[in-house]
């Protein structure tokens, strides 16, 4: 059984000063030992010979091959890399961390910067990038803690961006209601859908319904959404689901029948199907894995 302690997350407190730009460590390590944590500053993490670790970032759990690279630009979004099946000891991490203040003034809202923008927004979820894109901003990652000129390392960082920003088929980790995302800056249309099922994930949400609120047939609708977010309605709306009963059983010490049901889902078996098809485990191990590794610092 979890200790009081273990219920609560690491809220890590960095090294960067109001005074940095952005702060590196490119570590050498034979294994993963730090919590699972979070903080509020946007974080790009290369891993490399770390084939077998587990990455852990908000509700999405995946086994990592031999390099991984992920972007967190969601404040306080809890992630952590974990041993698991890692045999190396020859660990290579490369850790950037910088303030949303070094990009959110008007400089982020000129036109030159919209690809960087709209990629920190989408990984306010948290984004993991295909082995292409590594390969292709490796050189700069593999010598920017060793560049001399901070202001050379600055650009050298913004090109690193801009490079990954142009990445078209980079995926999201965290669930958008995991991860408390308002969806702002989607269309209207997509936005009133979107409100609609945060609003109403725990009832029976029909597709007729939905169409009626932006003035669509459902047909129509199936199509207009799927275009839209890359998804059909019902996979958004479990998705939406699975992501509260994620929080749920991370914050909450409910039963998971009553998570269940709180969630919208009608049918306990099919919600551990479910849940272990898009997670990998059980509701049950979900909550235990969380568990094992929270403590409080």
């Amino acid at each position: 059984m979890a200790t009081p302690d273990s219920r609560y997350i690491i809220h890590e407190i960095t090294p960067l000063s109001d005074k940095d730009c952005f702060y590196i460590a490119d570590r050498r390590k034979s294994e993963f030992t730090y919590p699972l944590h979070s903080h509020s500053e946007f974080e790009i993490n290369y891993i490399e010979n770390a084939e077998g670790v587990r990455r852990i970032v908000g509700d999405s759990v995946e086994i990592i091959g031999k390099y991984d690279l992920t972007l967190i630009a969601g404040e306080d979004l809890e992630h952590v890399w974990e041993q698991h099946q890692c045999t190396s000891k020859h660990i290579r991490e490369i850790t950037i961390q910088f303030s949303k203040d070094l990009f959110f003034g008007n400089l982020i809202h000129k036109k030159q910067f919209d690809s960087i923008r709209k990629m920190l927004s989408n990984a306010q979820k948290g984004i993991n990038f295909p082995m292409e894109t590594i390969m292709k901003i490796y050189p700069m990652l593999d010598t920017l803690s060793a560049e001399k000129s901070g202001f050379h390392a600055v650009i050298k960082l913004l090109t690193i961006l801009y490079d990954l920003s142009l990445c078209d088929n980079y995926r999201s980790l965290a669930s958008t209601s995991f991860a408390h995302i308002d969806g702002n800056s989607d269309s209207r249309r997509v936005r009133k859908i979107h409100e609609y099922i945060n609003n109403h994930y725990k009832e029976e949400i029909r597709l007729e319904n939905l169409a009626g609120i932006i003035g669509m047939t459902p047909v129509a609708l199936s199509r207009f959404f799927k275009l839209r977010s890359g998804k059909t309605v019902s996979d958004y709306i479990i998705d939406i689901r699975l992501g509260y009963a994620s929080r749920l059983l991370v914050d909450t010490s409910n039963t998971i029948a009553e998570i269940c049901y709180e969630c919208g889902f009608n049918n306990l078996s099919n919600f551990n199907r479910i849940f272990k098809k898009r997670k990998g485990c059980s509701p049950k191990e979900f909550r235990e894995n969380y568990r094992k590794m929270k403590r409080i610092i």
